[in-house]
């Protein structure tokens, strides 16, 4: 099992509301990958509630394989949902294990 870790850090000059929506998005359609990619095990998205703290997302997934994990950051699903954070979005950090 690969368990598959994304932090994302939006810009500060966006607005807290357009941060608030964007997440929402990107939440909604990350959490839809599933019903199109038959090989996510487990998918969620958490939107950051403390303000004290940098990162704005997480997303946690579950795969068998490594192989799995780049098929999904592949699949045009996830290429469409990923582009809603292109413009928004300063920093990512990413972990597989």
């Amino acid at each position: 099992m690969v368990k598959h870790i994304v932090l994302f850090k939006l810009k500060n000059e966006i607005p807290e509301a357009e941060k608030q929506a964007v997440a929402l998005k990107f939440k909604a359609a990350i959490e839809a990958l599933p019903e199109v990619i038959s090989f996510i095990k487990h998918v969620e998205v958490g939107i950051n509630i403390n303000p004290d703290e940098q990162w704005n997302i997480a997303l946690y997934s579950e795969f068998n394989t490594l192989e799995e994990v780049k098929a999904y950051a592949a699949h045009p699903a996830h290429v469409a949902a990923a582009k809603l954070l292109a413009e928004v979005k300063e920093s990512r950090a990413c972990v597989d294990y």
